[in-house]
């Protein structure tokens, strides 16, 4: 389906029913989904995270669902509780949140704040293509320059520049750095795998625009799916490294829930040739099974195999001078703002 990751919608895991399309009409016959935009009425905005094996305590994600459609999203599962699917649903129907801005001044103003990295981008893509328009980020961004609060960037998408203004004065105080995700080199593999996303010639492009503006930026090689891209490791790095990168990091790629059987099935689409060797290598990286969501293993696999990559990302992360973690993100310089009127911090310019 042209521009979309999935082409079907497996069914919900908590619902009883499931909806069958009409057996003689093909689906490149059928009318292409259109993504629709639903608001979001949620009370606050900061979630926590207890997980041992992620890089951050707290996150923000102005939006639920995501538009680029990367059909190895983990976050594809988090839809079903909304009671929509995993599949198209997660690429076509996005909740918006509106407050975003203004839960965030609230929450970052009130007392028990505890003033830790936020991570801007913990499951959707923040800078996915409605965000031209909406411009949430930005203004979460605006926020989060008022209070100098620390907060790590993650997005596979160019349009972080517009907002390097914000991103380099909080980077003045320690307080920001970015990780631009690069899955392949391959424009072709990337349009299929990543089909509404910047492709990578424009991913390294935005790593060497925000280094210029002096923000602390690396690459985030993820996620590393075996027999398709970890050939990859070492020309991405080294790319990545040419155009302004300083630190680097990788996550194996998770299948979590209905993740697998669209997994498969893109792989019988697209690389059906490939698609034996590829689940082969998940299962000998996962105990057997495509998926384990063990703390400590998930994002990294076990095994030989699990084994070879790590060392394969440690030997080419060290010869493009990417073998370090990212900077350390200060809150020493946090403020909390006086009465600024909060319909100047939330313009929409």
């Amino acid at each position: 389906m042209r521009g979309r990751g999935a082409s079907e919608n497996p069914p919900n895991r908590f619902d009883p029913y499931t909806y069958e399309p009409l057996p003689e009409v093909p689906p490149e016959d059928g009318p292409g989904p259109r993504t629709q935009f639903f608001l979001d009425r949620s009370r606050s905005l900061i979630t926590r995270n207890d997980s041992p094996d992620v890089g951050f305590t707290y996150s923000i994600n102005p939006y639920r669902g995501c538009e680029h459609g990367c059909v190895y999203c983990f976050a594809r599962p988090t839809h079903e509780y909304l009671g929509w699917s995993s599949g198209l649903d997660f690429e076509t129907k996005i909740l918006v949140k509106a407050d975003a801005p203004q839960l965030l001044y609230q929450e970052l103003a009130a007392p028990h704040w505890c003033r830790d990295v936020l991570a801007l981008s913990g499951v959707t893509d923040c800078y996915q293509p409605i965000e031209r328009h909406l411009r949430l980020t930005r203004a979460c961004l605006e926020v989060l320059v008022a209070f100098r609060q620390p907060v790590v960037v993650v997005t596979k998408n160019h349009l972080v520049c517009r907002d390097k203004d914000l991103l380099a004065e909080l980077a003045r105080y320690h307080a920001a750095c970015v990780y631009l995700s690069v899955t392949t080199l391959d424009a072709e593999l990337a349009g299929r795998l990543e089909p509404r996303t910047s492709r990578p010639g424009a991913r390294l492009a935005a790593i060497a625009e925000l280094a210029q503006a002096g923000i602390p930026v690396g690459v985030l090689t993820a996620p590393v799916i075996p027999g398709l891209n970890d050939h990859e490791i070492p020309a991405l790095l080294r790319a990545a490294a040419e155009h302004g990168a300083t630190f680097a990091g990788y996550i194996l790629l998770r299948l979590p829930f209905a993740l697998k059987e669209l997994f498969d099935s893109w792989l019988r689409r697209h690389y059906p040739e490939k698609r034996d060797k590829v689940l082969s290598r998940l299962r000998e990286l996962r105990g057997g099974k495509l998926y384990d969501a063990q703390w400590g293993t998930r994002m990294t696999g076990t095994g030989p195999m699990a084994e070879a990559i790590a060392s394969l990302f440690r030997l080419a992360a060290r010869r493009a001078g990417l073998d370090r973690p990212h900077p350390p993100l200060s809150a020493d310089s946090f403020r909390i703002p006086g009465r600024m009127p909060q319909k100047e911090l939330f313009s929409s310019e």
